[in-house]
């Protein structure tokens, strides 16, 4: 986004240019629902890795401004941390070998950055959250050198008023009171893209929320919080709370927070931008006065850059997305469920599974959401935070009866939701040999009970088993990884002992 970045003006009323420009823009994006202007898909899907840097004694590295320096590729960017970095991988047309062309393009630009990384004594990790970050290493000063973190950073300090308190009880228990948003940059996802027409946007909307939890029990890979056990998935509860901008009166008395699953079904794209309008007041601002309405009716299509930027800083696990590529709108899906790592494989499997499953689950007669009331959605997404791939989740009983049935996540997966993925990726035109290498995968995954949160703290216990103290054993596990990571074996394959 080429504007400069300004305050938001935080203005709960509703009064303020920022609103007044919000509003048109959200006037702009419905008539453009309904003027049916928006690109045709392609059945385009997209993919994004943040990632953390590490050296080789699997402690963290603040340096993603000098490594992004050696590796010089417009593919790679800053993220929140100065222990972070992303890649953005072209989009690509779900068809044919696409799952192993993403898979060798992967492998070839995190080698070539692993390689540009130790130049500078550090090294690229993919995972969840880095098991050796402490708290002291994510302050104000450790946010990447870019204005916007630093305006964000400012702005929700200033909504809030007070300290973020972190707060996650599981296994063990941390308490933090942070005074800026740094422990956000802890929590290190892969982003799937998928564009959608507005006519298909609620079903797949729907059916990435139904499968949210699923997606987490098959591929929690976030056991630790600043050295600490807490969930499988500790990624949500981290980052709703180290962007949660409401002082805790405020909070009790039901605003929501501006990271959060949601609280229903939806027939359109539109409801979702209206109840970011609606609920979260605007913390930045590109400053730009385009009048939608007027560009329409013009023959242009507007930028609408006030909304997607507003949309940027509500952080829903599927967040709608708007943009405009060559004069051309168009609308995504973009799905932040799933955390980093463990492979390059594992990553595509996981995207195999949802691509496949979201296709299969859109387009059934009688759509999950419909039998599947939306807070079993949610608490189904809490328990497979909690507890991973062990997680009991609730599920619609097959036939027409309208009753949940209470089952184990990996019986879900094997028994239902893994036939549906192959049939999704069978419509979408994915190679047998693809479909079936990847979500072979995923089984294998459930058959074992495997994932990465369960290999992280399997490894770990057994370091501690071995003499070593809670710090030492953690960076005994965490060089372990690494050096697994490396060789693209699937997670569920890997040996536990972090001696190797």
């Amino acid at each position: 986004m080429g504007e400069k970045l300004i305050a938001g003006e935080f203005d709960p009323s509703g009064r303020g240019r920022q609103r007044v420009r919000l509003r048109q823009c959200l006037d702009g994006l419905g008539r453009l629902l309904d003027d049916r202007r928006f690109d045709r898909p392609k059945n385009l899907m997209g993919l994004e890795i943040e990632l953390n840097l590490a050296g080789t004694d699997g402690l963290p590295r603040m340096m993603n401004a000098e490594v992004l320096e050696r590796i010089g590729s417009h593919d790679f960017q800053t993220e929140l941390g100065q222990c972070n970095l992303e890649v953005n991988i072209v989009p690509h047309r779900l068809h044919g070998r696409v799952l192993d062309q993403l898979s060798e393009e992967l492998r070839t630009g995190l080698s070539y950055a692993d390689r540009k990384a130790r130049e500078v004594s550090s090294e690229i990790v993919m995972i969840g959250i880095l098991p050796t970050l402490a708290a002291s290493d994510l302050g104000s000063t450790n946010l990447s050198y870019d204005d916007r973190y630093k305006l964000l950073n400012e702005q929700m300090l200033a909504a809030r008023g007070e300290d973020f308190l972190i707060d996650i009880e599981g296994r063990e228990r941390f308490r933090y009171a942070s005074a800026s948003i740094a422990p956000e940059a802890a929590c290190t996802s892969v982003q799937l893209h998928l564009q959608v027409t507005p006519g298909r946007f609620a079903d797949v909307w729907n059916a990435a929320q139904a499968v949210a939890a699923v997606q987490i029990a098959v591929g929690a890979n976030s056991p630790f919080v600043f050295g600490h056990e807490v969930w499988r998935e500790s990624r949500p509860p981290l980052f709703l709370q180290a962007t949660d901008v409401r002082p805790p009166e405020i909070a009790a008395q039901g605003v929501r927070p501006r990271t959060w699953f949601g609280e229903r079904w939806i027939g359109s794209a539109y409801e979702l931008f209206e109840e970011n309008l609606r609920y979260f007041p605007p913390l930045l601002s590109v400053g730009q006065d385009e009048d939608p309405l007027r560009v329409l009716d013009e023959g242009g299509v507007p930028e609408l850059q006030e909304l997607a930027l507003h949309n940027g800083t509500i952080y829903r696990w599927n967040r709608p997305v708007y943009d405009v590529v060559d004069g051309v709108p168009h609308l995504r899906v973009e799905n932040r469920v799933l955390p980093a790592g463990p492979t390059v494989t594992d990553v595509i499997a996981n995207a195999a599974f949802y691509y496949g499953l979201v296709r299969a689950l859109a387009e059934e007669p009688r759509p999950v959401w419909t039998r599947l009331p939306f807070p079993a959605a949610a608490a189904n997404f809490d328990a497979a935070c909690r507890h991973g791939i062990d997680a009991v989740l609730q599920w619609p009983k097959s036939g027409r009866s309208a009753s949940l049935t209470r089952t184990s996540a990996v019986r879900l997966v094997r028994e239902e939701l893994l036939p549906l993925a192959a049939a999704g990726l069978d419509s979408w035109g994915v190679e047998p040999a693809d479909r079936d290498r990847y979500l072979g995968v995923i089984e294998e995954r459930c058959k074992l009970r495997v994932n990465g949160a369960s290999w992280q703290t399997a490894a770990y216990h057994r370091a501690l088993g071995g003499g070593l103290d809670r710090d030492a054993a953690l960076a005994a596990m965490t060089r372990r990884y690494c050096a697994l990571m490396r060789t693209d074996a699937p997670v569920h394959t890997w040996p536990a002992d972090p001696s190797g």
